[in-house]
């Protein structure tokens, strides 16, 4: 069965889910952050039949988060190498596994994230670029931005509402972009 594009909702989730949203392609992206680069490293790893590996790493390699690397001519072989786009992924990545670990891992953590220098259990947390706090609700939500079609107005227009607040969009200018980011 195959299911609608997310590539025209205007929405970064939406469209990140088109890219990354099947679980396979998310395991092959853990495999490529950890070190893996060849078919046959993937393969082992992740215990997937050939033709739907081959299927990920090429929709990978389209989305642009893998670029291929011909290795050997004879027999034609190519490695699969993370491209910027896919590096940006690791935080995910990071976070899912945080997240895993504290809900679904009634055993205990099987992975953990350390500090490379010092061996130091890490507990990864969503801080704001510009003003460095740590990106919790109620104090920052996601709010509709300068590119916001009607769709999304109102979508996020509910939110402010059922906060109390007055829409971000109102309060924005739409020509200017929000300057947070991602860190993990």
């Amino acid at each position: 069965m195959r299911h609608n594009s997310l590539k025209a909702l205007q929405c970064p989730i939406a469209r990140s889910l088109e890219r990354v949203g099947e679980w396979w392609s998310i395991l092959i992206l853990r495999d490529a952050n950890l070190g893996a680069t060849r078919f046959e490293q993937f393969q082992k790893s992740l215990r997937i039949a050939p033709s739907i590996l081959t299927r990920r790493l090429n929709r990978l390699v389209e989305a642009g988060m893998l670029e291929r690397h011909r290795y050997s001519e004879r027999p034609a072989r190519d490695e699969y190498r993370l491209t910027e786009r896919g590096r940006d992924f690791r935080p995910v990545l990071w976070s899912l596994l945080a997240w895993g670990n504290r809900h679904f891992a009634p055993e205990g953590p099987s992975v953990v994230l350390v500090d490379a220098a010092t061996g130091a259990l890490a507990d990864p947390v969503l801080v704001d670029r510009a003003s460095g706090r740590v990106m919790t609700a109620p104090a920052f939500r996601s709010a509709a931005g300068p590119a916001a079609d009607e769709q999304t107005l109102q979508r996020h227009g509910m939110v402010a509402r059922t906060a109390g607040d007055t829409p971000l969009a109102t309060a924005v200018s739409r020509t200017t972009r929000p300057t947070g980011g991602l860190h993990v």
